[in-house]
């Protein structure tokens, strides 16, 4: 499969150089379509502001891309942070191509042409879902079946909101009631989300893609006091530990623990990550600025990085431009490369009980003694629940500081 890719991409920049090398993409709004299956395609909208920047619309959510490059009559688009890039050739201002996470082997069909409308509607909505949704994502299969509250907002035709589940959040959705058929997709440069579902007064009835890899059937019911389990209480320490250990290493290869003078009578965040990992990106944006404001007061977080990069020089490439994009200054260490399996994870980390999630924080007091674990994150596409979370946060990170 690997050979594969490497064959489409250099396919897609040597195969027409008889037509014009300079095209570029023109300015203006344009519906990206990626094919998640035979008969289901997923749209998001994007806004090309120059030759070499554009704009990526989810809801609220606007994602700056400026690392963009043409070869041939190709243009290559690189999103912020994430591996994944868009490969495609421009021709009479429409783009066709691939959009390629070459670490995961994974390429998905993907075309665009100028228009406004991320989803088309011919039918007024038959009924107004905003609210909040008692969700269960593959509930006939013991081994993949989970929960999920959806909260979405709906405006005449159009709807906005997520699906939280116990994890984290699918982060910010954007689509449509069309009739009775819901539509919802996302598209960040790491995840492209497609929610279709039918949709009754009380009811959801759907099916969930994830990129061309992956899909599952989803139902919900209508339940406005519907709440998940305590982030707080799903991961623990096992019987008999009260504190952290590990020793990993940073870029420069140095090898990092919690004995380091740094971390000594200091409140330490430690955070269980991975850069291709949405939800721990917007950790990162919140942690990073938190630090900034706060490290002269005695807390300090260090980061510890769970990544399927096939080699340790990609990995720390990955660690690097995660921390010059969002301006990290806290130490995020090598954990594992390979694999971005949470078994696997939960080995390097055997005092825990499981690694349920990335992200996942632990709170560790002066003493070094384990405080708090938090499973999951909810980024600012959760509305109220960021905001209770940076409250509760702020509060637990001050007791810890006063004592």
């Amino acid at each position: 499969m690997k050979y594969f890719i490497t064959a489409i991409v250099i396919l897609l920049m040597f195969s027409c150089k008889q037509e014009k090398a300079n095209n570029k993409l023109e300015l203006g709004t344009y519906r990206a379509v990626l094919h998640v299956s035979e008969s289901e395609t997923l749209p998001f909208n994007f806004e090309v502001v120059s030759e070499v920047s554009l704009k990526i619309f989810n809801a609220e959510e606007v994602i700056n891309v400026d690392d963009i490059e043409y070869k041939n009559d190709s243009v290559y688009i690189k999103m912020p942070v994430f591996e994944g890039f868009i490969v495609a050739k421009i021709k009479d201002s429409k783009l066709t191509g691939n959009f390629i996470k070459t670490s995961l082997n994974r390429i998905v069909p993907f075309a665009a042409e100028k228009k406004e409308s991320r989803f088309d509607v011919s039918t007024n909505p038959k009924h107004d879902i905003s609210g909040n949704w008692e969700t269960v994502f593959s509930p006939d299969s013991e081994d993949n079946r989970y929960i999920a509250k959806g909260i979405f907002k709906q405006n005449g035709s159009k709807v906005t909101g997520t699906f939280r589940t116990t994890t984290g959040d699918y982060r910010y959705l954007e689509g449509v009631v069309d009739g009775n058929q819901l539509k919802l997709s996302t598209f960040d440069g790491a995840h492209a989300f497609l929610f279709i579902a039918t949709v009754t007064d009380s009811t959801l009835n759907g099916v969930f893609y994830s990129g061309n890899h992956w899909e599952e059937p989803f139902v919900a019911e209508r339940n406005e006091n519907y709440e998940l389990p305590d982030a707080n209480n799903l991961t623990f320490l096992k019987e008999g530990y009260n504190k952290v250990e590990f020793s990993f290493p940073n870029a420069n290869g140095d090898m990092v623990s919690l004995e380091d003078e740094r971390f000594k009578n200091k409140v330490v965040l430690l955070q269980i990550m991975g850069t291709w990992c949405p939800n721990c990106l917007d950790e990162s944006k919140y942690y990073t600025d938190f630090y900034k404001k706060n490290k002269a007061k005695g807390v300090e977080i260090v980061a510890l990085a769970f990544e399927y990069a096939k080699t340790e020089a990609g990995a720390f490439n990955s660690i690097n431009r995660l921390k010059e994009k969002i301006d990290i200054e806290y130490p995020i260490l090598l954990a594992q490369y390979g694999s971005s399996s949470k078994v696997k994870a939960q080995e390097k980390l055997p005092m825990l009980n499981h690694v349920l999630s990335y992200p996942t924080t632990i709170f560790i007091d002066k003493m070094g003694v384990v405080r708090k674990i938090h499973t999951g994150f909810n980024g600012p596409a959760t509305g109220e629940k960021y905001t209770e979370f940076k409250t509760e946060f702020k509060a637990f990170v001050g007791e810890l500081l006063n004592e």
